[in-house]
């Protein structure tokens, strides 16, 4: 089985005790392990697959308890650095009545934006392995610089890029610098994962089909689109898969789209798929699975304490 690397932020979401309300009338938050790329690594590891995180955390209380939190869903931490230099990133969430959701981040700097070039090693990827980021620590700071090395090596060694934009703009100094960076990693990654919102945005298109056909480009081969309850769709430069989505009762969907990449990303390292490789079957097999795992995700709290594992997923596909 290939490992799933991921790089990028690990952190503290603090989830409030009531839904509903802005975030400024919250009286009261619930601490939970967070940081889409560490929810990634982790949805693969519950999953049963083989999982691996990258990025620098603080040498502190938090950074130890999100150690603690992806070893024991058996996450490989190994490739954390630690820091004093700065503290583990915190978001503080407000929830709607349906289950969306605000941040406020406090991260200026963080220890995850520090992660240095030099921290990565390339001899980490073998052919096969799969190495997925965001872009919440691709702003200008050491961090931007350490997943281009990483990209590169991955790439000379044979393994799979994938790339979740997550667009967090409160996080950027402008629009503009989020957009034309998203834009500059997209030929990168072999697998890019969007959603509706963010499709516009990066594209400025607002025709669907002429906007994904326009993301085709450098290494990209397969974009999955996301469309939240209504399920997603797969598409190839020669085909187009559509999946219908499942009606949960949603009360957090913190995580979900996490989930779902974490699912796919799963099922391609179980099986060691070729990344040209990939069947109609398999997508349609591969999206039902990464549909009902994030749909699974939004009937909890949080993003990592709701992941589900692989008897959980398989029993609500037979329901």
């Amino acid at each position: 089985m290939a490992t799933v690397f991921t790089i990028g932020e690990a952190l503290i979401d603090f989830i409030p005790n009531e839904t509903g309300i802005e975030l400024k009338d919250v009286s009261g938050f619930q601490k939970a392990a967070g940081g889409a790329p560490a929810n990634v690594a982790c949805t693969v590891a519950k999953l049963g697959g083989k999982s691996a995180f990258i990025g620098k955390l603080g040498q502190d209380a938090f950074g130890d308890f999100l150690i603690e939190t992806m070893t024991s869903v058996g996450v490989e931490t190994g490739y954390v650095c630690r820091t004093d230099k700065a503290n583990t990133a915190l978001a503080f969430v407000s929830l709607k009545a349906d289950g969306n959701r605000d941040f406020s981040f406090y991260r200026k700097p963080s220890a995850d934006m520090l992660l240095a070039q030099e921290d990565i090693e390339e001899q980490w990827f073998q052919a096969g392995d799969i190495l997925h980021l965001c872009s919440v620590d691709l702003i200008e700071a050491p961090v931007k610089y350490a997943h281009m090395k990483a990209i590169q090596a991955v790439q000379e060694n044979g393994g799979i890029v994938s790339f979740d934009p997550n667009v967090r703009l409160p996080l950027w100094n402008s629009e503009v610098e989020c957009r034309r960076t998203i834009q500059q990693f997209i030929p990168f990654s072999h697998i890019l994962k969007i959603s509706e919102e963010e499709l516009l945005f990066i594209t400025g298109i607002e025709d669907v089909e002429e906007a994904v056909t326009s993301l085709f480009t450098g290494h990209v081969e397969h974009i999955l689109f996301t469309k939240g309850a209504e399920g997603a769709v797969w598409y190839t430069k020669t085909d187009r898969v559509s999946v219908a989505g499942y009606r949960v009762q949603a009360v957090d969907t913190t995580g979900a789209g996490d989930s779902f990449i974490g699912a796919v990303l799963f099922q391609l390292s179980k099986e060691n798929s070729k990344i040209d490789e990939i069947t109609h079957e398999q997508i349609k097999k591969f999206l039902s699975f990464a549909n009902s795992a994030a749909a699974i995700t939004t009937t909890r709290y949080g993003a990592i304490p709701s992941l589900p594992s692989i008897e959980e997923v398989s029993q609500f596909l037979s329901d």
